[in-house]
């Protein structure tokens, strides 16, 4: 653990229960939730590198057009 970590763990353990409780609950749940997205996007990435590849396609075959911030 980091000497930053330990100093906040520190502090937090100076709050009344409820607020220690409520803390970690926050903080287990952002942690589940980055999981979450770093899951999503290593499963993702195949599509997306597939996507780039369909638009470079796209591109050098004269299928594309260039957009002005009006037209979106």
């Amino acid at each position: 653990m980091t000497k930053r970590l330990e100093k906040a763990f520190e502090e937090a353990s100076k709050l009344p229960q409820r607020e220690q409780d409520a803390l970690a609950e926050w903080l287990m749940e952002e942690l589940a939730s980055e999981r979450r997205w770093e899951e999503l996007l290593a499963r993702s990435q195949d599509r997306v590198a597939e996507m780039a590849d369909e638009a470079r396609k796209k591109y050098r075959e004269h299928r594309t057009k260039k957009l002005s911030p009006d037209e979106l």
